[in-house]
């Protein structure tokens, strides 16, 4: 077995991984300034998390 004849396949499967990654990598960082823009957005509204306090929750524990 000499291994020049599978080196075009081999050379393939890199350069195919490579674009698939790079890709994918990509995609998430796009993702993530899409959703940080978003979320920015919301902030901007005035819109609340669930998780996050009430403001009005804050202010009964600090009258308390």
């Amino acid at each position: 077995m000499d291994p020049a004849n599978h080196m075009g396949f081999i050379v393939a499967a890199y350069a195919a991984t490579l674009v698939i990654v790079g890709a994918l990598i990509a995609w998430v960082m796009l993702d993530y300034r899409a959703q940080q823009r978003t979320l920015a957005e919301l902030d901007r509204r005035g819109v609340s998390r669930r998780s996050a306090p009430a403001p009005a929750m804050e202010q009964a524990k600090e009258q308390a």
